[in-house]
């Protein structure tokens, strides 16, 4: 751990071997400054204490942070290895180092703190997990193996999964997570939800997260906290380190993230938060917009910035939007402008049902492309349909198919979240983690094997009759007689005997990573089971 801390601080020593000039650079002769209104060049160079920025939509937010950093560093305030800055998605993280990078010369390829929570949440863990019972290799559990786990748990129970869904389970426990709720500092009233149980499978569910030696996403962060919570040490030690902290998207925070930036940035800290009470719309996800709201009470006498010149909508579109916004009175308040022409004023179109909806879109759509009205057509590539959730573009493509109206869904499953990702990754596990009871379930039975649910039952009693892994009940399940059929308990051995093979294979020096993954698909059968899919 402290080795890893060291290469940290070597790897920035050239940062510090500037001249002091350099290092010291006025703002005033900055030329990423340049272009700055005065509302964000004053978010840019107020840089003590706290500083809340309220940056309304199209305001120049992402350009004000990433400028603020590159204030930072240009003038040898900080080192790149003491900004902590948080962003809500990873693509944002790239964009902002990318971005500070152009801004001062791309001295920031080492800014190891700039991501996101989990992500940073997981840079964390991995020094300091046995500090909180983990080993440094725990796993990651995706959605689908958090269910799988809780199935197991509600089984053994002998809990009728359709009364007692495994989804509303994980729904609450990731609340509570995020919520910065322990099992133990659960509120009775939570701890009494699914029938009175919730306190418990939680614990239980906590309990065998560690004996897997794994973690899910709340973990992440919930763990962070424990960790600081329980060794002032590494917390001051931390505090120190970072500098400067910087949050985008501070309305977006959960109770576990606001928990995490309070312990780090203590009294006194510089801590500069972005956002925007009026875009607080993840309450659903866990986001606490009393976050934002209450920021001058937990950081007293901090500096609040508004960014209200609008570069991005027309005076309508501010208009219409500010009047609505107005009457919500838990905000703390901003008046967008812009400078541009007041442009064609927004419609409101009632419609009686989504087939409808779809009607009128359509019949507009082509009306646009056509240029009617004494208007220029407008091109298909320069119109867009904005839905709330996926499930409502359905009566769009019908529609637009009917009247062939050429047109490209953009979104979709990210591609870890794909499931022949997740059947890949999952067999990597197996031979990377040997506890890794979750991911031998997923791979047992694919490609088929002929092993369903009443043969992993089995391995899981042999299992737990042993004091072992999954695997071990498998191994114990496949020596033994009955239960499945002659093939099936022949294949489950090969697949066994393969996985010790992988395993040696990846234990050899200087293995080669990609060629033993393309070994593992392809002896495995998964690769030919796709090859074989006529639904492709």
């Amino acid at each position: 751990m402290n080795e890893t801390w060291r290469s940290d601080e070597d790897a920035f020593a050239a940062w510090d071997d500037r001249p002091l000039s350099a290092q010291a650079s006025p703002a005033a002769r900055a030329p990423y400054l340049d272009g700055l209104n005065p509302s964000q060049r004053r978010a840019v160079e107020a840089v003590d204490g706290a500083v809340l920025v309220l940056a309304g939509a199209g305001t120049g937010k992402t350009r004000t942070l990433t400028t603020r950093i590159a204030h930072i560093l240009a003038t040898g305030r900080a080192r790149p290895d003491e900004v902590f800055a948080v962003t809500f998605t990873n693509k944002a993280a790239r964009e902002m180092k990318a971005r500070v990078g152009a801004l001062i010369g791309g001295a920031v390829e080492g800014m190891p703190w700039l991501g996101t929570f989990h992500a940073i949440g997981v840079k964390l863990l991995r020094r300091h997990a046995e500090r909180v019972d983990l080993e440094t290799g725990f796993t990651i559990l995706d959605v689908d193996d958090q269910l799988r786990l809780l199935k197991q748990l509600l089984a053994a129970e002998s809990m009728d999964e359709k009364r007692w869904p495994p989804r509303l389970l994980a729904a609450l426990i990731d609340r509570w997570k995020n919520r910065g709720w322990t099992p133990e500092a659960l509120p009775e009233v939570e701890a009494a939800q699914f029938g009175g149980r919730g306190g418990e499978f939680y614990a239980a569910y906590q309990a065998r997260l560690r004996t897997l030696n794994a973690v899910d996403f709340g973990d992440l962060l919930l763990h962070c906290v424990a960790l600081f919570r329980k060794d002032a040490a590494l917390l001051e030690r931390y505090r120190r380190r970072f500098r400067y902290i910087l949050v985008d998207e501070y309305q977006d925070t959960n109770v576990a993230q606001y928990m995490l930036l309070r312990l780090l940035a203590g009294e006194g800290g510089a801590i500069c938060c972005v956002g925007d009470d009026d875009q607080s719309i993840y309450g659903w996800r866990g986001a606490e917009v009393g976050n934002i709201l209450r920021f001058e009470k937990d950081f007293p006498g901090a500096t609040i910035i508004r960014l209200e010149q609008n570069y991005r909508s027309t005076a309508h579109i501010l208009g219409a939007a500010g009047g609505v916004i107005s009457a919500n009175k838990d905000r703390l308040g901003k008046t967008l402008w812009t400078d541009a022409d007041g442009g064609e004023k927004v419609r409101l179109i009632g419609c009686w049902d989504a087939e409808e909806e779809a009607r009128w879109i359509g019949e507009e759509i082509e009306r646009l492309s056509q240029g009617s009205g004494g208007r220029d057509p407008v091109g298909l590539d320069s119109q867009a349909v904005l839905v709330r959730a996926s499930h409502q573009m359905r009566a769009f493509e019908d529609r637009f198919l009917t009247i062939g109206l050429p047109y490209r869904v953009i979104g979709g499953p990210r591609f870890y979240e794909r499931l022949e990702i997740r059947d890949a990754l999952a067999y990597f596990r197996v031979v990377c983690f040997p506890r890794d009871g979750l991911a031998f379930e997923r791979i047992v039975n694919t490609p088929k094997r002929g092993l369903g649910d009443k043969a992993l039952q089995e391995m899981h009693r042999l299992a737990r009759e042993a004091g072992g892994d999954l695997i071990e009940g498998a191994r114990r399940f496949a020596a033994a007689g009955g239960g499945a059929t002659g093939k099936a308990r022949a294949a489950l051995g090969r697949l066994l005997a393969d996985i010790d093979r992988w395993r040696s294979a990846h234990a050899a020096e200087g293995c080669d990573h990609v060629e033993l993954a393309r070994t593992i698909l392809d002896e495995s059968g998964y690769t030919a089971m796709w090859q074989a899919d006529k639904s492709l």
